[in-house]
């Protein structure tokens, strides 16, 4: 499934999100063309063309991009956005089944709180030593914290475990402590 993010700044300096993607479903020669958009941070707005074949697919995102553009909409590149850390401390170096368990469902529901509010994509995880790093790649690193905190505390996972640091795209290695407060040094590693 194909997706195009667009994002544009408006006069009062508030960032904006278009996304457009084609599902087709399995075993199935037509799908669905949806659009979400929205304020950044918060819920976004869809709709969707049902019974859409991948010819008009392809036109419908040509319309699409070119409505972007005539809109001021743009997308981000990667290098433009910045790193949101969400790090698990753990009991043991390696982890548990129960920690497994965490950064699955932690993942599933930074995924979809995340990307229905333009606040970006969940785009890796891995076990360090004695923590979980899941990455997340974000236009707005300051709504995307707020928005994880949020995310956490409805889905019932492990609040008091969580740390959230943030970096710079090209030097995630740099990572700064933003939750909780007062800051403690974070690493990757």
């Amino acid at each position: 499934m194909a997706i195009i993010r667009t994002y544009r700044l408006d006069e009062k300096n508030v960032l904006h999100f278009r996304e457009a993607w084609f599902q087709q479903f399995e075993n199935e020669e037509v799908g669905q063309f949806v659009i979400n958009h929205g304020s950044v941070g918060h819920m976004s707005t869809t709709s969707d063309v049902q019974d859409v074949d991948n010819d008009r697919a392809d036109e419908l995102f040509a319309g699409f991009l070119q409505a972007c553009a005539d809109e001021g909409y743009a997308e981000i590149s990667e290098e433009d956005q910045s790193w949101v850390i969400v790090q698990y401390a753990l009991k043991s170096a390696s982890g548990t089944e129960r920690d497994h368990y965490l950064e699955k469902k932690a993942k599933e529901a930074l995924t979809g709180h995340l990307a229905w509010r333009g606040l970006g994509t969940v785009e890796s995880s891995d076990f360090a030593p004695r923590k979980i790093n899941i990455r997340i790649l974000t236009p707005a690193p300051k709504l995307a914290v707020a928005a994880i905190k949020t995310c956490i505390r409805e889905a019932k996972l492990d609040f008091t475990k969580m740390s959230i640091g943030t970096a710079e795209y090209a030097t995630p290695e740099k990572l700064k402590s933003v939750h909780p407060m007062p800051p403690k040094p974070m690493t990757l590693d």
